[in-house]
C-alpha cells in the first residue's frame, strides 16, 4: 500500500502543471475588435476603479493586464497612422513650394534668354523700344504720341475738303431747323391765346355771379313731366332720370378716379403759368400728383354752393354763338348747367398743358438736330470719314432730282 502510495505521488509530482491561463493566452491568440477596444479606453474601462464586473480579485490581474496590452497597442497603430498622414501632408506641401520654385526659376531663365531681336518695335515717332505683348507701342505715352502727329497731318486736308463741297446733310438740317423754328413760333402764339382765353373765362365768371336770381325761371326749371323716362350711368351703369343725370354722372366719375392716381417724382415748373397741375406731395409713393388742378378729385372739392348763389352759366344760340345772356336759376337747383364753370376751366387748361407738351417736344427735336449737326464736323467724324471727288468740276454729287 505504502509502494502504490509513494508511486502515484511520483507520478503526480513527474506530470506537468498546467499553464496558467494567463500564461496560454498570448496576444496573438486573442481577438482584436478595434471598435470595442476603442469604446473601451474612451469610457475609462481599464481604470482600477471602473471594474464592477470584475467580482472575483483573482481574475482581476489577468484581465486587466490583457486588456491594456491590447488598448496600447490600439493607440500606437492610430498615432503610426496619423503622423503617417502628417509626413504625407507636410511632403505634399514641400513639393508644392519646390515645384513653384522651380517654375519661376524657369520663367526668368526664359525672359533673360528671349531674343528681342525677334519683337516687334514700338510704333511711336523716333521710338526704338520693342512693344508690349499684344500691343503695339511699348507705352501709353508712345501711342497718344503717334496720334496727336496723325491729327496734325491729316485733319487740316479734311477740314479744307469739308469746306470745298457741300454737305447735304447740312443742308437739310438747316431746312429742319428752320422748320422747328416756325412751328415753336406758332405753339408761343397759341399758347398766348389760350392765356387770354384763361383770363378771359375767369372775367366771365366773376360777371356771372353778379347776376341776380328770377323766380320765373325756376320753375321753368324742368324740360319734361315724363317721370317714366330713364337712363344709364356711363360709370356705374345705374339707371337714373334724365333730370339728375348730369349730377350723378359727375359725382360718379369723381367717385371711380380718385381710385387711381397720376403721379410723377418732380414737381411742375413752367414759368408764366397758373393752375395747371396739382403737384400734391404724396408721401407714401413719393410722387406729386398730375392731374389737372381743378379737375383732381383726390385732391381738391367743389365748395359748398350757398342758397342765394345763381348759376351764371351763359346763354349759348346754335351751340357756340354767346347771346350775353346769363342762366339765373339757383346753382343748387339747376341740374342742366351743373359743374359748369369747372368744365370750362379744365377745357382750357387742356388746351394749355397740350401746347406746353408740343413745346417740349419742339425743342427736343431741335437739341437732336443741333447735336447731329455738331457732331457732323467734329474731329473723329472728319477722321474716319472722307468724301472723294473724282470730277473736279462737278461740286454737288447729288441728282438733279434729288435736289
Amino acid at each position: 500500500m505504502l509502494r502504490v502510495k509513494d508511486d502515484e505521488l511520483t507520478v503526480f509530482r513527474d506530470t506537468p502543471e498546467p499553464p496558467s491561463l494567463a500564461e496560454s493566452l498570448s496576444d496573438d491568440d486573442l481577438p482584436l475588435d478595434p471598435e470595442l477596444l476603442q469604446e473601451l479606453c474612451a469610457g475609462g474601462a481599464f481604470d482600477d476603479h471602473n471594474l464592477p464586473w470584475l467580482s472575483d480579485t483573482d481574475d482581476a490581474p489577468f484581465l486587466d493586464s490583457v486588456l491594456r496590452k491590447r488598448a496600447v497597442k490600439v493607440k500606437h497603430v492610430k498615432r503610426r497612422e496619423k503622423k503617417s498622414d502628417k509626413k504625407k501632408d507636410d511632403k505634399y506641401k514641400r513639393h508644392k513650394q519646390k515645384q513653384r520654385h522651380k517654375d519661376k526659376a524657369k520663367h526668368s531663365e526664359r525672359l533673360e534668354n528671349r531674343d528681342y531681336s525677334s519683337l516687334r518695335q514700338c510704333l511711336g515717332p523716333s521710338c526704338v523700344q520693342p512693344a508690349r505683348a499684344n500691343s503695339k507701342y511699348c507705352s501709353d505715352d508712345c501711342g497718344m504720341k503717334l496720334a496727336a502727329n496723325r491729327i496734325y497731318e491729316i485733319l487740316p486736308q479734311r477740314i479744307q475738303q469739308w469746306q470745298q463741297n457741300p454737305c447735304v446733310a447740312e443742308e437739310q438740317g438747316k431746312k429742319l431747323l428752320e422748320r422747328i423754328r416756325r412751328e415753336q413760333q406758332q405753339a408761343r402764339t397759341k399758347l398766348q391765346e389760350m392765356e387770354r382765353r384763361f383770363h378771359e373765362l375767369e372775367a366771365l365768371i366773376s360777371k356771372a355771379k353778379q347776376q341776380q336770381i328770377r323766380e320765373d325761371e325756376e320753375t321753368n326749371d324742368g324740360d319734361s313731366d315724363d317721370t317714366d323716362l330713364q337712363i344709364f350711368c356711363v360709370s356705374c351703369g345705374h339707371p337714373i332720370n334724365p333730370k339728375v343725370a348730369l349730377r350723378h354722372m359727375e359725382r360718379c366719375y369723381a367717385k371711380y378716379e380718385s381710385q387711381t392716381s397720376f403721379g410723377s417724382m418732380y414737381p411742375t415748373r413752367i414759368e408764366g403759368a397758373t393752375r395747371l397741375f396739382c403737384d400734391v406731395y404724396n408721401p407714401q409713393s413719393k410722387t406729386y400728383c398730375k392731374r389737372l388742378q381743378v379737375l383732381c378729385p383726390e385732391h381738391s372739392r367743389d365748395p359748398k354752393v350757398p342758397a342765394d348763389e345763381v348759376c351764371g352759366c351763359p346763354i349759348t344760340k346754335d351751340v357756340f354763338e354767346l347771346t350775353g345772356e346769363f342762366c339765373r336759376v339757383p346753382k343748387r337747383k339747376c341740374n342742366r348747367h351743373y359743374c359748369w364753370e369747372k368744365l370750362r376751366r379744365a377745357e382750357v387748361d387742356l388746351e394749355r398743358v397740350r401746347v406746353w407738351y408740343k413745346l417740349d417736344e419742339l425743342f427736343e427735336q431741335e437739341r437732336n438736330v443741333r447735336m447731329a449737326m455738331t457732331n457732323r464736323a467734329g474731329l473723329l467724324a472728319l477722321m474716319l470719314h472722307q468724301t472723294i471727288q473724282h470730277d473736279p468740276v462737278t461740286t454737288d454729287l447729288r441728282t438733279h432730282t434729288e435736289r
